[in-house]
């Protein structure tokens, strides 16, 4: 038998929805940005402009293209949505509760940032009807599981300047106490005495 007579015609075989035993999920990134400003800590949103949850707000965030890295996607995605580039991103977790996305099973790895504040301005585009910062202590509800993304995200920033080094890595090169006891009281959600917080 002629090597050429073992060859199989893919296109001569049934179409499957998968090639193997379990179907796999879709991947998505999502990016908690958050921004410290004199009046506390803001995040970035975008407005959905498409369905599910259209006119909702969520995370910047999309689905990740079949040969791209998940840093790549992370980064592809806030920019397209909101303008926002060259920014470090860190892996902040993985989200898969099934029924998170009424789509398809989907799992999104989050990303968190920490941004500057007056140089950064957000544009909306893409799939983002609108994208606009808002104080952490005065989100709107939020589409998909982004609020529990939030959440873990004030957790680990939270912890970041708990810890003095990490602190003087993350956050930006000139704040003053006032914002910073602000930012604190953010994450808290609480009052905190301003003789508490050290420089």
């Amino acid at each position: 038998m002629s090597p050429e007579s073992r060859m199989v015609d893919p296109l001569a075989t049934t179409p499957k929805p998968y090639c193997y035993r379990y179907p796999h999920p879709a991947v998505t990134t999502d990016v908690a940005l958050f921004s410290i400003r004199e009046d506390g800590l803001w995040l970035l949103l975008i407005e959905r402009a498409q369905e599910p949850f259209t006119g909702c707000w969520a995370l910047p965030g999309g689905f990740l293209d079949i040969d791209e890295d998940l840093d790549a996607c992370a980064a592809r995605e806030l920019a397209e949505e909101t303008g926002v580039e060259g920014l470090a991103l860190e892996q902040l977790g993985t989200f898969g509760k099934p029924g998170r996305d009424p789509r398809e099973r989907v799992i999104s790895v989050a990303y968190l940032a920490l941004a500057p504040d007056a140089p950064l301005s957000v544009r909306a585009g893409d799939d983002a009807a609108a994208a606009a910062w808002f104080p952490v202590q005065a989100l709107p509800a939020l589409a998909f599981d982004h609020a529990e993304i939030v959440d873990a995200a004030q957790r680990r920033l939270r912890a970041t300047l708990d810890d003095a080094g990490l602190a003087c890595q993350r956050l930006p090169a000139t704040v003053t106490l006032g914002a910073l006891q602000r930012v604190y009281e953010s994450l808290l959600d609480a009052e905190i005495d301003k003789r508490n917080v050290h420089g």
